[in-house]
């Protein structure tokens, strides 16, 4: 019984792909996985720092779509609690055990100014979850991630700029076409 449900939990897919379309570059990455504590079996890619707020076995999608005109990033969630407002950011460094493996909120322009933690420097995918625990959203922003410094997606306790981490999701996100 245990080692199924840490089987379930644990069990993640990848794909990215990379092509061309209508004439016009673009990469695409889709990515989704079960949440599970740092300790599982086996290193998940998406790791639960807090069960109460993203218990083991909620499901993440994170998908990314890039061309020379710029990056859609699209999360979607589900087994969340519901009714929750979760701040959400692309971090620079793949998941880890201890929280801040993730590193900083990846931004277009890297600055140590707090004026620059902002959703137009940054991409922000905060939420409230459903009363089903499900959840959505998305940000578009007419520049691209640079290659290698674009890793993950932290969940947050609030929304806005910070807050604790509460989950981590380990993303292969892809440099726009012509980076």
């Amino acid at each position: 019984m245990v080692a199924g449900v840490l089987t379930s939990a644990v069990a993640a897919a990848v794909l990215a792909a990379s092509g061309t379309t209508g004439g016009t570059d673009s990469v695409e990455v889709r990515a989704q996985g079960r949440f599970a504590p740092p300790a599982a079996f086996v290193t998940p890619s998406a790791i639960t720092y807090d069960q109460k707020l993203v218990p083991a076995g909620s499901w993440i999608e994170v998908t990314q779509h890039s061309d020379r005109k710029g990056t859609k990033v699209q999360l979607r969630v589900k087994g969340l609690k519901a009714g929750y407002a979760y701040g959400v950011h692309v971090h620079q460094k793949p998941c880890g055990a201890d929280p801040m493996a993730a590193g900083g909120h990846y931004q277009n322009k890297p600055s140590q100014d707090p004026g620059d933690v902002n959703p137009d420097n940054e991409v922000w995918l905060d939420f409230t979850a459903q009363p089903n625990g499900s959840g959505r959203s998305s940000a578009y922003h007419d520049w691209g991630f640079r290659r290698g410094e674009a890793a993950s997606v932290v969940l947050h306790r609030e929304q806005g700029g910070a807050g604790a981490r509460l989950a981590c999701f380990s993303v292969p996100f892809a440099p726009s076409p012509g980076a």
